[in-house]
């Protein structure tokens, strides 16, 4: 493949060494998350496409405990933040203080000043703290005093959050959710991986063992490869297809906006290039639908009343889409037709 039809050169060492990097850290994680193997590849995923993950599972299943280990296996900056209702958005973005001694203000950083994030139980502080992610997930950067302050690169948020029927939890605004890339569940984990972590668990904390495996110039070195992987333009009108049935759907009253849209071929990308590939498939497309999308619809009342979820419409579009490309550079000598 050459950089005309991919947007890759020397494309096979460069994902062979993407692929490399993120096996380490799918080994190091599963140390301490054991049987998850599919949750743990959504969170690699996200963090080489440069995005934001929502964890949403009831507690206890290992929320917290799957970002601590990601955020152990990157050498970085880590931030954690508690959300509580008492919580306030300065503790999230930082303050200016004024230090008598100089007679100016001095600017303390808030705990999103790190390459990553754990925001954990985020939707137990109020809608106005949660708010205060907005700039920071969208533009990479903080605006204080009238004051910007850019962070760092890579910079990700992994926050978990409990189902909202739970007590003591806020419904995260529309705008909230729309900045995560992509929202994952746990599961409750089986048998013999809960067997296998009383064994592991019961008497020391699997984190303290955990070393990086990786660092933050790799990890923003590998997304800059990401976003070169080539998309066809069958894949894209493909995938606007996808989000656009959805904003058509009488069973929605919410559809997917264009960031979810670009959130969706950006996650393509790097499941794509997990695999090895230069280029993005509809089968990379169709796989990622429910992780991208889900969390960002709205179904209105009769679909709500009737049982329909989220999952079940976005499953229903796409058993309604066609798919005539594979999205192989034609350069490859493969077919373009399926």
């Amino acid at each position: 493949m050459t950089s005309t039809t991919t947007g890759l050169e020397g494309a096979s060492g460069d994902l062979g060494s993407l692929t490399e990097v993120a096996q380490r850290i799918q080994h190091n994680v599963e140390t301490v998350i054991e049987g998850k193997h599919d949750a743990i590849r959504g969170v690699i995923t996200v963090l080489l496409a440069g995005g934001h993950l929502l964890i949403e599972d009831v507690p206890g299943v290992g929320k917290t405990m799957l970002s601590k280990a990601l955020a152990r296996s990157v050498d970085g900056t880590v931030r954690r933040i508690q959300f509580t209702p008492d919580l306030l958005p300065s503790d999230v973005t930082g303050v200016s203080i004024y230090n008598q001694e100089t007679r100016q203000f001095e600017f303390r950083p808030g705990g999103v000043f790190a390459n990553i994030v754990v925001g954990d139980e985020i939707n137990r502080a109020s809608p106005k703290t949660q708010s205060a992610l907005l700039e920071c997930m969208e533009e990479g950067q903080v605006t204080v005093d009238n004051t910007t302050y850019v962070l760092d690169e890579p910079f990700m948020v992994i926050a978990t959050q409990n189902p909202i029927e739970m007590e003591g939890t806020y419904p995260l605004p529309e705008a909230q959710r729309d900045r995560f890339m992509a929202r994952i569940s746990m599961g409750y984990p089986v048998e013999s991986a809960e067997l296998a972590m009383l064994n592991s668990h019961a008497d020391a904390d699997p984190l303290a063992d955990l070393s990086p495996v990786t660092n933050a110039a790799e990890i923003a070195k590998l997304s800059a490869l990401v976003r070169q992987v080539y998309v066809s333009p069958a894949v894209q009108r493909y995938t606007v297809a996808v989000t656009s049935a959805t904003r058509d759907s009488p069973e929605l009253r919410l559809g997917a906006s264009p960031r979810a849209t670009l959130h969706l071929v950006r996650a393509a990308k790097a499941a794509a290039a997990l695999d090895g590939r230069g280029y993005v498939l509809p089968d990379d497309i169709q796989r990622l639908v429910q992780p991208v999308l889900g969390h960002r619809l709205l179904l209105t009342a009769e679909a709500a009343m009737g049982g329909r979820r989220s999952a079940g419409v976005l499953s229903a579009i796409l058993a309604s889409i066609p798919v005539r490309d594979t999205g192989r550079p034609a350069s490859d000598g493969s077919s373009t037709h399926r």
